[in-house]
C-alpha cells in the first residue's frame, strides 16, 4: 500500500513513517516508480513502534531491541537481548519515576508558596 494509504491503517502522519524510515525502524518496499509500498507486516511493525513510543521510551532503546523482539522464540539471543531490553527499560522506568518525584516535591514547594502568598496578601 501506498503511504497515505498506510497511514490511515496504522493511525501514523506519512511524516512519521518517513521518520521511522529514517531511524532505520522500518524497511519499506519501493514501487517501479520509486514510490514506498508498505506490506501488512510493516504496518504491524508501525503499530508496535508506535506503542512503544507512546510508552514513553526513547527511538535509541525501541531501535535497539525491535529487530530482536520480532525474532521467533527459538532464535539465537533473543532471550538474552529481551533481558537486557527489559533491563533498559526497568531503568528508563525509574529515571522517569525520580524525574516525577522531582516534579512532584518542586510542585508542592509552589503550592506551599502560593498558599503563603495568599495568606499575606489577606
Amino acid at each position: 500500500m501506498k503511504t497515505s494509504e498506510a497511514s490511515r491503517a496504522s493511525g501514523v502522519s506519512a511524516r512519521s513513517l518517513r521518520y521511522y524510515e529514517d531511524e532505520g525502524l522500518i524497511v519499506p518496499g519501493r514501487f517501479t516508480n520509486g514510490y514506498r509500498d508498505y506490506c501488512t507486516s510493516t504496518i504491524d511493525r508501525v503499530l508496535v513502534i508506535r506503542s512503544l513510543l507512546e510508552s514513553g521510551l526513547p527511538v535509541r532503546l525501541i531501535k535497539e531491541a525491535l529487530p530482536r523482539l520480532t525474532e521467533g522464540p527459538g532464535d539465537v539471543g533473543t532471550d538474552v537481548v529481551c533481558a537486557e531490553f527489559f533491563h533498559e527499560v526497568r531503568s528508563y522506568r525509574d529515571r522517569l519515576a525520580a524525574r516525577i518525584a522531582d516534579l512532584s516535591a518542586q510542585q508542592a514547594a509552589l503550592d506551599v508558596y502560593l498558599r503563603e502568598a495568599r495568606t499575606a496578601d489577606a
